[in-house]
C-alpha cells in the first residue's frame, strides 16, 4: 500500500532547493544579469519555493506558532507586512517594470514603419524580413495585427523586428 510522504519529508527539500534558485535568480535581475530565461524561470518557480514555504510551515507548525508569540517573530511580521505595503505605492519614482507594459504596448500597437524608424532600418527592409519568416505584412500594419491575422505570437514578431538574425 502508497503511503503518502509526509510533509517534512518533501518541504524542506524543496524549500532549500527553490530559495537556491530564487536567490539566485533574484540576484541575476537585480545586477540585470538576467539573460535567457532568467526572470520566467524566477517567476514560475517562485511557485515552488511558496508551496515549499507552506509545507514547512506546516510540518513545523509548534515551533511556528511559538516563534510568532515572540517579539522578534512578531516584529518581522509587521516589518515585512509594511514593505509589502508600502512596494505597492510607486513613492514618485519611475521604474523599469513600471515601464516595461506601456512600452510594449506601444510597439505592438505601432505601424511597422514606425517600428523600422526606430530601429534605423529602412521599412521594405523590415518587411522582408517578416517575409522571410512567414510574415506577409503592410508597412502600415501593427505587431498586434500581425498576430491576429497570422496566429504568431506578439513577443516572436516582436524578436524578429529586434533582435539581431
Amino acid at each position: 500500500m502508497f503511503k503518502a510522504p509526509s510533509p517534512r519529508t518533501w518541504s524542506t527539500p524543496l524549500t532549500i532547493g527553490s530559495f537556491i534558485l530564487m536567490s539566485t535568480t533574484g540576484l541575476l535581475m537585480f545586477f540585470e544579469w538576467d539573460l535567457g530565461l532568467t526572470t520566467v524561470v524566477h517567476q514560475w518557480f517562485s511557485w515552488f519555493f511558496l508551496i515549499g514555504a507552506g509545507g514547512h510551515i506546516a510540518a513545523n507548525i509548534r515551533p511556528f506558532k511559538t516563534h510568532l508569540r515572540s517579539g522578534w517573530g512578531k516584529g518581522s511580521v509587521v516589518a515585512f507586512m509594511l514593505i509589502l505595503a508600502a512596494s505597492s505605492f510607486s513613492w514618485g519614482f519611475i521604474t523599469g517594470p513600471r515601464l516595461e507594459r506601456p512600452i510594449e504596448e506601444a510597439l505592438v500597437d505601432a505601424p511597422l514603419f514606425a517600428l523600422a524608424n526606430t530601429i534605423r532600418i529602412d521599412p521594405d527592409a523590415l518587411l522582408l524580413r517578416l517575409k522571410a519568416h512567414g510574415i506577409n505584412a503592410a508597412a502600415q500594419q501593427s505587431i498586434r495585427e500581425l498576430s491576429a491575422k497570422h496566429g504568431a505570437g506578439e513577443n516572436g514578431l516582436l524578436a524578429i523586428v529586434f533582435l539581431p538574425e
